[in-house]
Order: structure tokens, then sequence, then C-alpha cells
């Protein structure tokens, strides 16, 4: 069945290639890169592919683009050569690819590329954008497109956006080397459903928005503005039926053929990789020769196939690479080979896709040991490829597939005695053992492949976009915020609960800065001057800066949670529990040792409660020390009357028995209000929130999980609409 909606697909290249001879310009499929996993589907379902060509002269450019449309259903985007060449492979894979792999001392900060890179990926906003549609589902791959999704929702704030990234996402550490890393972020954020390989993966991205741009997450869901970002793991499967056919033609068989005459009764261990620093072919050479050094009688015993594609040669690391892996191969031929037995045969060029599958085939061990991959899909494509049960897969664990492929032997490519000793245990390991290994790694890759990653990831962004659709329903709009004046202009009797901190005031890393300004005070004036109105502070602060800041306004002043009251500016402050202290000798050494452990943050000692507050310190640090603080102070008061509230940014302990919805259940909730409106920001205001009549007029200020009715954007959109309720023209 089609999916119910166009789906755009979008990526640096498109899945062709465009060859010239002579005159005449090939157009061939190309099975490579992004295309690999999508290709399955691609055709099936309808979808149109957005990339770059490659060089295309400007006289050419409409009949190409003519051709891709009609024969390929894609949409070319073109780049002038010098803006290309400083995009993709200046930027993108002159600092992006080895700060994602993280070998940052390859990378280079150029402001050029940078500029050249960001005026690409407007050039692709602004091609899509122009053929987007209300419904379109938009997904955009890899990491030369990262600023992409801001600048399409910039354009169409309601585009279904989701975005997969192919290769790692760095460690904070190594991605904030990078000069323009909030911007790399910001431009993720603009997605609804942003996919990684590996948990590892998304965990580093997720500290990363935590770190710069102070986002934390629920289970991978970032409230971005009025919008929810899901970030999710989608580990990209392969084609398995394409490669684990019975049926080859007789290209695959020739080829097969071939590579055991080559051989003989030797067993045949291959790897192939591109030519890149990340793939650990020195290594893995060097490996081998320890084997052959170390293990005398398998010599003449294994052939080692080695396969590099071609790579960036011009590239001078690249080219450093190429004559590094030359001279080891001719070492250790020299100083192993004899006349009848070569131990490295060495192919520097690309395998087409007969020779590929042969080559798995007639393989007995796949030694796949990068020292930094995102998925590889070289070691799927291995054990789908047998047909018998026979074969063992050698796979570093650095690349993304080592997450799923647990039965193959696990190495790190950095240990040579580990890799030495996992090649010397798949020659000898027994036929009953590797058809056990392979048959369960085959079952896997069949439950997971390329469709369904591809079809999973589609659901998961219509999940994501309801999410930010639920949110969009319940915002204070325009429509919402004339319904809320007429209720209030009809009203005899209105009833006010506001929070303070986040709710009128924006937070501060400094509390005392947090003061109330001559606004707020005069939208609290204007609301305590109408008979109508009555006007409860609820807050979390203690009773003393309540008072001092709106003892004379004659509000009702809840403090502490709901643990002091005060009815007016004539009456006194009184406590709904009997004060009692000794808890807190128990417990304040605890939380002063997260003082200790987490520069920057405070302790506030009141009445009823102490609070652990993180806002002024690093966010990360901050974060993950209140997780593990709740956890402390909740197991260590199991037993007392106390209860411990995690806010933003605060860690609060206090005596159990009341909350913010307390006062309105106890003394308000019988009285005959014709309007209700109460405003918080975080989940110590949904005890209020739950207590409040289904009529009442709930509002949280941020985005987020909330039993609210409606959502203001922030204290000072709240604080806008509170004004309109007291202007005569509200």
């Amino acid at each position: 069945m089609p999916l119910p909606m166009t789906l755009l697909l979008v990526s640096n290249r498109l899945p062709i290639t465009l060859r010239r001879t002579g005159n005449h310009l090939d157009v061939e499929p190309n099975p490579g890169g992004v295309a690999a996993g999508l290709s399955s589907f691609y055709r099936e379902y309808g979808a149109r592919w957005f990339g770059w060509p490659g060089d295309v002269s400007p006289s050419e450019s409409r009949r190409v683009a003519a051709r891709l449309e009609k024969e390929f259903d894609c949409h070319p985007i073109f780049l002038p050569h010098s803006v290309a060449r400083a995009y993709y492979a200046g930027f993108s894979n002159g600092t992006l690819w080895p700060l994602f792999h993280s070998f940052a001392t390859y990378a280079r900060y150029s402001a050029a590329e940078w500029d050249a890179y960001r005026d690409v990926n407007e050039r692709f906003a602004a091609e899509i954008v122009r053929t987007l549609k209300r419904g379109d589902s938009l997904w955009i791959h890899d990491y030369h497109l990262l600023l992409l999704p801001r600048l399409i929702r910039e354009q169409v704030p309601d585009a279904r956006i989701g975005f997969f990234l192919h290769i790692p996402f760095p460690p904070y550490d190594v991605f904030r080397l990078l000069p323009w890393h909030r911007e790399v972020l910001e431009g993720l954020l603009g997605a609804d459903l942003i996919g990684f390989h590996t948990y590892d993966y998304a965990r580093a991205f997720l500290g990363s928005v935590l770190r710069d741009l102070g986002l934390d997450n629920r289970i991978g869901a970032i409230v971005a503005g009025h919008r929810v970002v899901q970030v999710d793991v989608f580990p990209l499967g392969i084609d398995v039926a394409k490669f684990g056919s019975e049926s080859v033609g007789p290209s695959v068989e020739r080829s097969l053929a071939r590579m055991r005459r080559g051989t003989g009764p030797s067993k045949l261990l291959f790897s192939i990789s591109r030519l890149d620093y990340t793939k650990g072919i020195p290594q893995q050479l060097d490996a081998f020769e320890r084997f052959l050094e170390s293990h005398a009688e398998w010599r003449r015993k294994v052939t080692y196939l080695l396969a590099v594609v071609p790579s960036r040669e011009r590239v001078t690391q690249y080219a450093r690479l190429k004559r590094d892996i030359d001279e080891r191969v001719g070492r250790i031929n020299s100083r192993f080979g004899t006349i009848a037995w070569t131990p490295i045969r060495y192919l520097y060029r690309q395998l087409d896709f007969d020779e590929l599958l042969a080559l798995y085939r007639a393989s007995d061990v796949a030694l796949v040991a990068p020292l930094r991959d995102g998925m590889n899909l070289v070691a799927k494509e291995f054990v789908a490829a047998k047909q018998e049960p026979r074969g063992v897969l050698i796979l570093s664990e650095m690349a993304g597939a080592s997450k799923e492929l647990r039965e193959a032997l696990i190495v790190n490519p950095n240990d040579v005695k580990e890799v030495v000793d996992a090649l010397d245990r798949a020659m000898t390991m027994s036929p009953e053992e590797q058809a056990m290994r392979i048959h369960a790694m085959q079952d896997r890759l069949r439950r997971y492949d390329a469709r369904t990653w591809a079809m999973r990831f589609l659901e998961r962004l219509d999940e994501a976009v309801r999410l930010s659709e639920d949110l969009a329903v319940k915002s204070l709009s325009e429509g919402t915020r004339r319904e809320i004046r007429r209720a209030a202009r009809q009203a005899q009797r209105r009833l006010f609960l506001l929070d303070y901190d986040g709710t009128l005031v924006s937070f501060s890393p400094d509390r005392a800065a947090a003061r109330p300004n001559e606004r707020v005070s005069q939208v609290l004036k204007g609301l305590v001057s109408d008979s109508a109105n009555q006007v409860v502070l609820v807050s979390g602060r203690p009773r003393v800066d309540l008072e001092k800041w709106f003892g004379n306004l004659g509000l009702t002043l809840i403090a502490e949670h709901g643990a002091w009251i005060r009815d007016g500016p004539d009456t006194e402050w009184r406590a709904t529990l009997p004060i009692e202290e000794t808890w807190k000798d128990r417990v304040r050494p605890v939380i002063e040792r997260f003082l200790d452990r987490v520069p920057g943050s405070s302790l506030e000692e009141k009445d009823f409660a102490l609070a652990w507050h993180y806002r002024a310190a690093d966010a990360e640090s901050g974060t993950v020390g209140a997780k593990e603080l709740v956890e402390v102070l909740t197991a260590l008061t199991a037993n007392l009357d106390l209860k411990v509230l995690p806010g933003d940014k605060v860690v609060e302990i206090r005596r159990a028995g009341v909350d913010k919805g307390t006062y309105f259940a106890t003394h308000l909730a019988r009285e005959p209000w014709d309007f209700i409106l109460a405003a918080g920001d975080d989940w110590t205001d949904e005890a209020l929130f739950a207590s409040l009549p289904r009529e009442a007029f709930s509002i949280r200020v941020g985005f987020g999980v909330s039993s609210a009715r409606l959502n203001a954007e922030s204290a000072e959109d709240l604080l806008r609409f509170l004004e309109s309720l007291t202007s005569p023209s509200g």
C-alpha cells in the first residue's frame, strides 16, 4: 500500500551517476551511499528525490533535469563548481567527517568553507520549499545537510521533517571544537524526528543539546519552543533478499570459480572498505602480519584478500594513507610470501555487485575492523550472503553494526593482540559454532531489513508530528485568547491562581535577581483593583521574598508550595503544617556533598524545605547530579514524612502534606466562581492544575507534558496576555 502522502527524500547526492562518453551523457542508478538503504522502496512508494547530481554545465542543466525528473523521479539541485567544492570536499568532508568520527586532528575550520556549506543548505531549502506541498513528508539524510531542517522550518512552520544521520555523532568534548556547533544543533532541531544508528550516538547528541542549548529531554523528546523534537534510534538494515538469493547469475558463478582457483586450499580472509583513515586498514594489516608471525602454522594456509575502493586520492592525508597501505602490503608479501603463495591479494578498485557477492560467499572469514563507523553495511551483507551456514565475522566494536551483530567476534581495532586472537579463533572455529552464529545474525537481519528501517522511521515521524500538533492545539492562540477574555468579561466572580518563578518572571541563574519588575507589579495591581477578582500568588518561594515584593498589593500569598498562607495585607502568615526541622540535619549533609560535586549549584533553606539549585551550574553535570540526588534523597527518606520534588533546575525536599493545589481544594473550591485562570511552569504546578474544575482555564508556561488545558510560549507571553485582561479594550 502506498504511503498516504508524498515522500520527499533529500541527500547530498542523487541516487544516480552521470557518466560522460564523448558528447553523450549517460545516467546510471547508483546503489551506494544513502541509496543502499532506500532503494528497496523509494520507487515503489512514488518518492521524489532531491539532491546534487554532480558537476553539470549550465548549458546542459535543463536537459539533465528533465531526464532525471522523467526517468528517476529525481529533482536535481545544481551547484556552481567552486561552491560545491568548498561545501563538499571542504566543510562536509574536511571538517564534519573527521570531527564526527572523532578524528579531531584531521579537521580544519575554515570560515569560507562554512559559508559555502551554509550557502548550499540554503540553496537546497529554496528548491525544496518551492515544490513542498501541505502534507508532504520530508526525509533529509546525513551530515552534508545539518542546517536544512531549520532553514525549511523557518519558511514552512508546519512542514513534516525527518532527519537521519548516517555517521556517528561525536561526544560533546569533540563536537564543541567546531566553532559553529550551536548553529548545527539549532539546524537539526528544525526537524520533527532525528534518527541515529545507535543509542550511543543519540545520547551524544542529546548531551550536546543539553550542554549547548540548555534543553533537556524526556525519553528522547526535546521541547524546543512550541514544538516537540523526537530523537530515536533506527539501525540501518540491508536488502537481505538481494544478498541472500539462492539463484545467482553466471557472472557471480564465474567470480566464485576464479576466487576458489586463486586461493586453492587456503582459507580466504577478506576485508573491503573505502580508502579512508576511519577504516583502520593499516591496523588490520598490522594484525594480519602479527598473526602470521605468531601462528606459523597458518602460513600458506590462509589468503587475505584486501579490497580498497579509491577515494579522494588527491587529498594529502588520503594519498599518504594509500602509500602506507601499499608499503605494508609489499612488506608482508615479501616477508612471508613464497613462489606458490602470496599472503595478501590486494585490489585497489571498485568491485561490482557480482564480484562482491561472490567474495562474500567464497570467504571463510570477514575482517571488518574500522576505527570508527556509523554502521558498516559490509558486515551485514557478508552475513546475509551466506547460503551455507559457514563463515565467521570479526567486527570492530567501533562500528554501529556491532550493537546488533552480537554473535560476531567483537574486537577493539586498536588492540592488535585482540584482533590476532580473533583471527586464530575464527580459523579454528567448529562448523557447528559457525552455523549457530550465522543463523542468529541472519534471523536478526531478516527481521529488521532496509524496508523495515525506512517504514519504522516514517511511522515514528508521524508520531513525532502528532506530538507537536497536540502542543499546537493547546497553544494560547489568538482565538483562545479572545475566548478567555470574553469569559472574563461576562464573569461576576473571578479567581486567578498564579505561580511566580518561570511564570510571571523568567528564570535567572541568580535567584535574588529574579525579583519582580514594575511591569509585573502593575499587572498584579491591575488584577487586584477589580473587586470581582481574587488573586492568589502560589509559589515555592520562601514567605520573606513574597512579603517583601507583594505584601502591600492585597494578594493572597502562598509560600513554599502551600506550607505558608497569608490571606491579605492585614493578616499574619499561618503555617499549614507544624514546623519540625530535625529531618534537615539528616538531609543537609547529603545535599552539601552535591554542592562540592557540581560547581555553581547552591543550597536554599526554607522553613519547611531544603532546595538544591543548579541553574548556574554546567547544564550536563547539573542535570546528571539532579537525577542522582533525587534517587539518593528518595531512598534516604523512604520512611519519613517528606516529599522529593524535582523542578526546573531545582531539587527540593520538603515536608509532605500540602502542595500547590491544597489551598484551592480546602478554601476556594466550593465558592461560586464564574471564571478561574491558573498559570504555572513546571510539574510542581500540576497539583494545582489537577485540583481545578474542568471549565477552568489552566495554562502551562513553556511547552511540555502537562494536565493544563493550554500552553503559553513564555513568561513574557503570559504577562502580555494578563495585561490584556486588565485593559479596558481587552
